[in-house]
């Protein structure tokens, strides 16, 4: 399977010259993580598949997710059952046999001091036991993820360093998935999907949408044709209304805030704070990558024109660090805020006054025009999300398909692949401290269908997540794209 996961540059421009010749049994239309599920369990039926997306793959809201794949602790908390037992299941298919090399076991501690009350405790508490039952309901085992607990202040402060040690009472300690990044998912599913016959073209615009196909341009070269298909999938995201106009998307904006992990004093845990007042939402610092720990997640309104890429705002960073700052012994200040990112949950319109209060579970709709609609959902259950759609897709237009197989299907693994390469400076760190090596920059040129610098610094590494660390990384990884774009022609 390894050669037939290869997506590169050449690969795209061979496909695109074939995609006009045939007829496939699905395209589809966004490759987030809702978009790339849907072609992987096609594909894995054995249909013929071409996905396209206008920008990259992940570009949009699935590289902006907290990185955690999660049973469901808020769902139990707003007594929506069905999308926390939804959640329970997808995150056991996904831990336990579809991406176990790409999702870790995460500890989290909610901390009991002076800036999280009795009830929130009760509440917390409640609910790591609840969501424990539906790991067991889920099957998944306790040797990877480990039943909740009540823990010391002696081990609240060695998981979180930079918690209050005044007045606090100990914590309880649970345990979620976490991913090694949520982009990587999305690449990784998309290159599953490569590897089972689907066509996988990024840069590439769908202008129009029809029943049986849709108008195309290639956002490099500028050429326009049209992809002939047996039935479409419209999934992408906040912009799914712009092509089916009997859809209503109410965009929610999600920030984080981006410090370094020593600020924290280097926590190996994640930190879970209540909202003032509230016994359901919580923000979260989670330890990351190359040193960092992110810090969110805002739940915002998010009206008017759909923005190419979302910004954060003043507001919102200030509303993450006050609530951080409530359990700290040293509050966290504007000027260590290294960086910040938002996306845009694409939620399904139900009138509710506030997005927090909008229901995360999906909804696949048959538009006017007789094109698929996938929308709403999560990261968690993304593949839930792609099987509902395929279903729909093959009932409505009458396509001979097995069931889907997504749920033992595992992702590609790279082995030492990424190590390989032509050049003797292999190893050599793209800039002095970010330990991101060339051999990395060139895998995801070869394989993972980078095509730009940009793509490297902001989807297949979290490097421009930091603006300091992507002007120091971008002239060396500029090179070495080119390079490697040069060496496939």
């Amino acid at each position: 399977m390894t050669a037939g996961t290869a997506l590169n540059a050449e690969r795209r421009r061979v496909e695109i010259e074939r995609s006009s010749e045939e007829t496939v049994d699905v395209l589809v239309v966004g490759g987030g993580i809702t978009g790339a599920g849907v072609a992987l369990d096609a594909a894995a039926r054995g249909l013929r598949v071409t996905l396209i997306e206008a920008e990259d793959l992940a570009f949009g809201t699935s590289r902006f997710s907290s990185k955690l794949v999660h049973g469901g602790l808020r769902y139990l908390a707003t007594g929506d059952f069905a999308t926390a037992r939804e959640s329970a299941i997808e995150r056991h298919h996904l831990m336990s046999t579809i991406a176990p090399h790409l999702i870790r076991p995460l500890a989290q501690v909610l901390p009991f001091g002076p800036g999280v009350t009795v009830r929130q405790r009760a509440a917390g508490a409640v609910g790591m036991g609840m969501g424990d039952l539906l790991r067991m309901h889920a099957h998944t085992r306790r040797t990877v993820l480990p039943a909740p607990h009540p823990v010391t202040a002696r081990t609240v402060l060695r998981l979180t360093p930079g918690v209050r040690p005044r007045g606090l009472r100990g914590g309880m300690l649970s345990y979620d998935g976490q991913l090694i990044d949520d982009a990587r998912l999305v690449v990784s599913v998309a290159r599953t999907a490569a590897g089972l016959g689907a066509r996988v073209l990024t840069r590439v615009r769908a202008l129009a949408l029809r029943a049986e196909g849709a108008t195309v341009e290639d956002a490099i070269t500028g050429e326009r044709w049209e992809l002939r298909a047996r039935s479409v999938v419209n999934a992408t995201g906040v912009w799914a209304g712009a092509l089916d106009e009997s859809i209503t998307v109410r965009p929610s904006r999600g920030t984080h805030i981006v410090l370094d992990a020593d600020s924290l004093g280097s926590p190996r845990a994640a930190l879970t704070i209540p909202l003032e007042g509230s016994i359901s939402r919580y923000i979260f610092a989670l330890p990351q990558q190359l040193g960092r720990v992110i810090v969110g997640i805002t739940d915002e309104d998010a009206p008017g024109p759909i923005p190419c890429v979302a910004e954060p705002s003043e507001g919102e960073i200030s509303f993450l660090l006050a609530n951080l700052n409530r359990v700290l012994a040293h509050p966290i200040r504007r000027e260590h805020v290294r960086g910040a990112f938002a996306g845009l949950r694409p939620l399904v319109d139900s009138g509710t006054a506030s997005t927090a209060d909008v229901s995360r579970r999906h909804l696949v709709s048959m538009s006017d025009e007789g094109f698929v609609t996938v929308l709403g959902g999560k990261l968690t259950t993304y593949r839930r999300m792609a099987e509902d759609a395929v279903d729909s897709v093959v009932s409505a237009r009458g396509i001979s398909a097995p069931a889907s197989r997504t749920t033992t299907l595992p992702l590609v693994r790279d082995g030492d692949s990424v190590a390989r390469s032509t050049h003797a400076d292999a190893h050599t760190f793209v800039a002095e401290g970010i330990p991101v090596t060339r051999a990395t920059v060139e895998f995801a040129v070869r394989e993972e269908l980078a095509l730009s610098a940009e793509d490297v610094l902001d989807r297949r590494t979290r490097i421009g997540l930091v603006p300091p660390d992507r002007e120091r990384a971008a002239p060396f990884i500029e090179e070495i794209v080119a390079e490697t774009l040069a060496r496939l022609r």
